[in-house]
């Protein structure tokens, strides 16, 4: 039975807003409290490095996950992957609250929260390209980039809950008793969050457009290096500017406001701001690219990005509220430009039995060099130099990338899902 376009846009919004809260909740904890439970024994930059080194081996898993849940989900349908992917997620995202510390059982501790990253990276490498992919098939392609923007939507979604869900035990408990046990509470409620999803997501249909494409003999991936190479290439050039920015505005600001002597609560309810605003306007751009085309507006988006991180760092140094609340609201204003059309841009560039991997593969070998490595290099850079402006120049160069690889892709916009090979 058919569903409705509304119906599947809501489940596959609150799946990705759930998995996505527990990737960034992994995230905040390993800027605010990881480092002091898992690594005591270095000192607090260090630490905080060996933190987000935990953080991201999550990435180094989503390519393998892209390839395997890619694989099935072109096999044998994207709505089964997408229950398989939430829970996992779920499971590893629940256990991270019970993990004990350090201190309980030494270099164990920081072991078992690697495996359990491991599996989350797992997770979400598979879930990203099903979601927007179930959503895409669905509508049609004159709306294509609006409803495809809204699973997109669950990324700043799950950060503004667990952002907002830190910000809250930061505000009522002591630091004692946050380090003590309030960090382990909004990774449990995932435990409750992955039910409701699981509900939503077994109630919608499988893809009219995958139920309809005839199989073919060859395995996706095989399909995908044969005939979608540089589409893959442009995919993965796409996320650069878009993935590295992401990760600096939401996590590494974190880091670097402790660095300036801020108060945690205000950077985090900073980044609340903004992230609800971003939630909100994500889908402006996806209907925006639906009017203009997906190239011009994410090419606006790496551009603008490109230069407002110069202006990043200072506003965030000034210590105003305000000043950083702006900061990271025009910042994430101009990674939703890229974000917006980003599921409907990737969608229609491959085909429909390949279309799970070749979106997967193309979105999380990106996610590797780009939101992974992006908290790693800015800590380092920031250890080495003492300046927030090799951060900048970094993102600045990822830019250019973004900005030579969108150009180099043709448009898409209104482009027929059906079709078995795009030329």
């Amino acid at each position: 039975m058919a569903t409705s376009i509304k119906k599947i846009v809501g489940a596959s919004l609150i799946g990705t807003t759930i998995e996505w809260y527990d990737f960034f909740l992994y995230g905040s904890a390993a800027a605010l409290v990881f480092n002091k439970l898992f690594f005591p024994e270095s000192d607090p930059m260090t630490g905080t490095l060996l933190a987000f080194l935990t953080y991201a081996v999550g990435f180094v898993a989503r390519p393998l996950g892209g390839l395997v849940f890619g694989h099935f989900g072109d096999r044998v349908g994207r709505k089964t992957l997408l229950v398989v992917s939430l829970l996992l997620m779920g499971a590893a995202t629940f256990l991270i609250g019970l993990l004990p510390t350090h201190a309980a059982i030494g270099s164990a501790a920081p072991l078992l929260l690697t495996a359990l990253r491991l599996v989350q990276g797992f997770a979400l490498g598979g879930e990203w390209g099903g979601a927007v992919l179930i959503v895409s098939e669905h509508g049609d392609s004159g709306r294509r980039g609006f409803w495809a923007s809204w699973p997109q939507a669950g990324a700043p979604g799950g950060n503004l809950l667990a952002t907002g869900v830190l910000a809250v035990l930061a505000a009522v408990q002591s630091e004692e008793a946050f380090l003590s046990w309030g960090w382990r509470v909004p990774f449990l409620l995932s435990g409750v969050l992955v039910l409701i999803g699981l509900w939503i997501r077994l109630s919608i249909s499988e893809s009219p457009v995958f139920q309809e494409a005839p199989k073919e003999a060859a395995p996706p991936i095989v399909s995908v290096l044969r005939h979608h190479r540089k589409d893959v290439l442009i995919a993965i050039g796409a996320r650069l500017a878009e993935n590295i920015s992401f990760y600096l505005l939401t996590v590494f600001v974190i880091t670097y406001a402790k660095t300036e002597k801020i108060d945690n609560s205000t950077v985090l309810n900073a980044v609340l701001i903004a992230s609800a605003i971003h939630f909100a306007t994500i889908p402006v751009w996806g209907a925006l690219s639906d009017r203009l085309g997906r190239r011009p507006i994410y090419l606006a988006g790496a551009a603008g990005i490109g230069l407002w991180i110069f202006a990043f760092f200072p506003l965030v140094r000034t210590g105003s509220f305000l000043a950083i609340t702006l900061a990271v609201t025009v910042g994430l204003l101009f990674h939703g430009m890229m974000y917006g059309p980003q599921a409907a841009f990737f969608a229609e560039l491959f085909a429909t039995r390949s279309r799970y991997t070749g979106v997967s593969i193309g979105a999380q070998l990106s996610a590797i060099v780009a939101g992974a490595l992006a908290p790693v290099i800015a800590v380092a850079l920031l250890k080495t130099y003492g300046s927030a402006l090799p951060i900048s120049i970094y993102l600045g160069i990822a830019a250019l990338l973004t900005l030579f690889a969108v150009y180099k892709a043709r448009e898409t916009q209104g482009r027929d899902l059906a079709e078995r090979i795009h030329a």
